[in-house]
């Protein structure tokens, strides 16, 4: 991660002509937000003298307490490489927001990540994150929206002619690449229309950062070429939908302490405290990883997506896979996440999760290396291998009982988030859908 001061992000504005700065921020739903301010704004901003109006903002303060600071934080600042130079470039920075008394808001996601890594820190970890996002792209109507039509009718790591996304997945891989990415891979997924990008583990609070900026920039590169991108969990059904797999890993002192090599499989006894505490808060982890009602849709057996809680070094039906790199590259891969959650909360939880189970010694059950997927609900049970909610109300149920993730998220993002949801899915569940006129209305 690139360390810039004040005295840097003046400079580089002057050498890049750069007229205007998005001060950029999330609510409590991961949706960026930003305020646009013109150069001559820049050092008032990075003194942390910018307020904003916090009440129109999902899960933030009530109008009567509706003004915020916005400190950016210089690490985060990067020039959007779409606008020639020449014609005055605009750039970007990520803030923390502050109370008016120069105190963190509870409310806003960097700070329950930042908490959360406090923690760790206080513990002597540094943790670390490779996220794996995927995304379908779609065509676009006449008018410009957005439809379910892909573009292709490729496969996994399919090529070119076969993949008609890859001069936009290719612009979008140069374009990060511009904005401070290191790329590892990208290749076409499983569903007809569906990509991958991955890009190098960082920091938490690093890569949280870059999950959004990476959103925001393969939606206009694909704008760009006429296409939509869509995060959403399962856009259509009998396909695969679009996962986030977390690779995690715990380093201290410089070294990976997930890594035992004298171990069963070469993993430490942190690490399967690690994956205990994960399994333990898994449901309610839910709530956070899988937040829309239709992240359910996904989470169902035969599309590669996790649906039971348990782990293995062999396969890929599990919640949390053990890939096979070891040394420094040991870690955890939690399978459930999709790119619709926001990555400061479900980093945070997860993190919360895993700390608990090294705090309290959880003992991991024996590695499950069968596929789960072909075993009898009888066999599950004989296993204790248990399932993740079914249901976006599952999730927030399970949430509202554990107290380990509840602090997590603090008081405040826990109540806003909670009502939130339940508004999305009485909103959901009050609705009469195609699926109920094409099965009832006739027969009834």
């Amino acid at each position: 991660m690139q360390k810039y001061t004040k005295e840097d992000v003046l400079r580089l504005c002057k050498e890049n002509n750069v007229r205007f700065i998005r001060l950029q921020f999330t609510d409590i739903l991961g949706i960026p937000k930003n305020v646009s301010i013109t150069i001559s704004q820049l050092e008032k901003a990075l003194n942390n003298e910018l307020m904003f109006d916090g009440s129109s903002i999902e899960g933030f303060v009530r109008i009567e307490e509706s003004d915020m600071y916005l400190y950016p934080d210089p690490n985060t600042f990067v020039i959007y490489p779409w606008r020639p130079i020449e014609e005055g470039a605009v750039a970007r920075m990520i803030c923390d927001i502050y109370n008016p008394d120069g105190t963190p808001f509870a409310g806003d996601p960097r700070y329950v990540l930042r908490r959360a890594l406090k923690e760790a820190a206080e513990m002597g970890f540094t943790f670390n994150v490779g996220p794996e996002a995927e995304f379908f792209l779609f065509h676009t109507a006449p008018d410009g929206s957005p439809t379910i039509n892909t573009h292709d009718k490729a496969g996994y790591f399919d090529l070119s002619p076969v993949d008609l996304g890859e001069n936009a997945r290719r612009d979008m891989v140069l374009t990060l690449e511009k904005m401070g990415f290191e790329i590892e891979a990208s290749h076409h997924e499983v569903a007809p229309g569906q990509h991958e990008i991955d890009f190098k583990y960082s920091d938490a609070l690093d890569i949280a950062d870059k999950i959004i900026t990476f959103k925001m920039v393969v939606r206009t590169v694909a704008q760009r070429h006429g296409l939509h991108a869509t995060f959403m969990a399962k856009p259509i059904f009998g396909e695969a939908g679009n996962g986030m797999h977390m690779n995690q890993s715990l380093f201290k002192d410089g070294k990976n302490i997930f890594w035992d090599p004298q171990a069963p499989d070469q993993l430490s006894e942190t690490a399967l405290q690690y994956i205990a505490g994960i399994m333990k808060h898994a449901r309610a982890i839910a709530a956070i990883t899988n937040p829309t009602v239709n992240a359910y849709k996904r989470l169902v057996p035969g599309y590669e997506a996790p649906v039971y809680i348990a782990w293995s070094a062999q396969n890929r039906s599990p919640l949390i896979r053990i890939p096979a790199k070891r040394g420094l590259s040991t870690r955890i891969e939690l399978r459930n996440p999709d790119p619709t959650c926001n990555p400061y909360l479900a980093l945070a939880v997860a993190l919360k999760a895993g700390l608990d189970g090294i705090k309290n010694k959880l003992q991991a059950p024996p590695p499950c290396n069968r596929n789960i997927y072909e075993m009898s609900p009888q066999e599950r049970e004989e296993l204790g291998i248990a399932s993740l909610p079914g249901t976006l109300q599952e999730a927030l149920q399970e949430l509202s009982r554990d107290e380990v993730i509840k602090e997590a998220l603090g008081p405040h993002v826990y109540n806003r988030y909670l009502e939130a949801k339940y508004q999305e899915w009485d909103e959901y569940r009050t609705r009469v859908h195609q699926w109920e006129i094409d099965r009832y209305l006739a027969t009834y």
